[in-house]
């Protein structure tokens, strides 16, 4: 009786272990597309530029690109639009930040590194949650290009996470 109890308990704690590391979903392809971005960022010094988009049912949106050098952000810059009933496109924000001026506009994405948008989607937004559903893609060669949840029940614009558009090269100058 002994010598099964002390089977019985490794067994129950290996288990424990196991079913934690299944938290966050879509793990998998979250942890193909994190080596992806390792591999990305090692063969361009850690420096890229990123762009997040948002979009409403009512036909506004934004973008923010963020520009990284060496792992610091240096850049950002937003552009938020609305769809006329006239088929025309009106431009009703637009801005750019250097360095010394980040995050001193409310509106837009902030200035965040892949590395801390990597670690926000695997504690935050793609944690397995009973009342939500959540989203995970990696269409930018392989890099994070959504990562999200939405709460079940909700009619619009209700999901939570990024969108992220393309993930290239930064330029060597700023207008």
């Amino acid at each position: 009786m002994k010598s099964s109890c002390f089977i019985a308990i490794p067994l129950v704690l290996s288990s424990f272990f196991i079913s934690c590391s299944k938290d966050v979903a879509y793990s998998s392809e979250f942890d193909k597309s994190y080596e992806a971005y390792q591999k990305y960022k090692k063969e361009n010094a850690n420096s890229y530029q990123y762009t997040v988009t948002s979009s409403s049912w009512t036909g506004s949106n934004s973008t923010t690109t963020i520009t990284v050098f060496n792992g610091q952000v240096e850049h950002r810059s937003y552009e938020a639009k609305t769809h006329l009933e006239d088929g025309k496109v009106q431009t009703y924000a637009k801005w750019t930040e250097n360095k010394t001026e980040l995050n001193t506009h409310d509106e837009g994405y902030e200035a965040s590194t892949l590395d801390q948008v990597y670690e926000r989607a695997k504690k935050d937004w793609l944690i397995k949650r009973k009342d939500s559903k959540i989203y995970f893609e990696a269409k930018n060669n392989g890099l994070i290009s959504s990562a999200g949840y939405v709460p079940d029940n909700c009619q619009d614009d209700c999901f939570v996470g990024i969108n992220i558009s393309k993930i290239s090269m930064p330029p060597i100058s700023f207008p």
